[in-house]
């Protein structure tokens, strides 16, 4: 099969039919076999209904996966990644805000140019300025931490090569950092296309601003468990020596220093009753406490039953 199109839905009943007319117009006409899977997230309205009938429609395209409750876009993507069969698998949102359009030039791009992500990017985008402004801001911070050149890490529409959704696993709200999950695979041709973002026809959009705090919270959690999960002693032993290190010497000056002043004869007041021995303990304190975190983390990470889990591309 060429194409799997995976399309998770929320409460999105007025625009599925309409975006299926679009998607079977578009493959049809560019020959493409294809299957499309939608994902029902829990929706409250008539949206399970509305993809049982377009599965009856297109027969042996169209299957439908139905959440017991809204579980989130990660959710469904993954459900939908598993099911995929297609040798190119596209991810589009239900609102028609993303352009079926688009599908021949990725599919070209993932085949041709051999890129195992090709990530969209709403150049242009109708959408208030309180979605628009957080997302810049957002995807500028993602480009930095993360090494990635996109523009438009959130983007729906985006291609894949069947390869890549198959070893990756989409959890949580990590959808937004599925770029970057390719990459810690391994899979480190990631592509960016231009495409064109339509205003919302049906509906709400199902985000608010609470997304933006989630995303900076989700990519400081996959960059930590990409670069530590699999040696926490390397971050939190590091830290908790150094931070050891520091106040014992801090300490050991002081006692010299009392020692220097005592020989002498000179007055000096308390250790105790400086700021600096409290600071220099703290320190010694918090270190041992980050050095035992790092060491307990080392035992589970070494007792895990994926502690050597490696991803291999070929084999003689």
């Amino acid at each position: 099969m060429d194409l799997s199109i995976v399309v998770p839905s929320y409460n999105e009943e007025e625009s599925l039919p309409q975006l299926l007319e679009w998607i079977e117009r578009v493959v049809t006409a560019h020959g493409f076999t294809h299957e499309v899977i939608i994902v029902d997230d829990g929706s409250s309205d008539g949206s399970w209904e509305v993809i049982e009938s377009l599965a009856e429609r297109y027969n042996g395209i169209v299957r439908g996966v139905r959440f017991r409750r809204n579980y989130g876009k990660s959710a469904a993507l993954n459900v939908g990644f598993q099911r995929a069969q297609g040798e190119v698998v596209i991810t589009m949102d239900a609102d028609m805000q993303d352009s079926p359009d688009e599908i021949p030039e990725l599919v070209r791009m993932i085949r041709e140019d051999k890129y195992d992500v090709v990530s969209g990017w709403k150049k242009v985008r109708h959408d208030p300025l309180s979605k628009t402004l957080p997302s810049k801001l957002f995807n500028a911070t993602t480009r930095k931490i993360s090494g990635i050149k996109l523009h438009d890490f959130n983007c729906g529409l985006k291609a894949y090569k069947s390869e890549v959704i198959k070893t990756i696993e989409v959890y949580g709200e990590m959808h937004r950092y599925i770029p970057l999950l390719a990459k810690e695979a391994g899979f480190k041709r990631i592509g960016e296309k231009v495409v064109t973002h339509y205003e919302r026809k049906y509906g709400v959009s199902k985000f608010g601003i609470e997304r933006t705090i989630k995303g900076f919270l989700d990519l400081l959690s996959v960059s930590f468990m990409a670069k530590f999960g699999k040696r926490p002693m390397h971050l939190f032993g590091a830290l908790g020596t150094l931070m050891f290190a520091f106040g014992f010497m801090a300490a050991l000056w002081l006692g010299a220093k009392k020692l220097w002043y005592v020989y002498h004869g000179w007055s000096m007041v308390l250790l105790t009753d400086t700021p600096h021995f409290y600071i220099s303990l703290t320190c010694m304190l918090l270190g041992t406490q980050l050095f035992l975190a790092g060491f307990l983390a080392e035992l589970v990470t070494r007792n895990s039953p994926e502690r050597n889990k490696y991803l291999i591309k070929k084999e003689i």
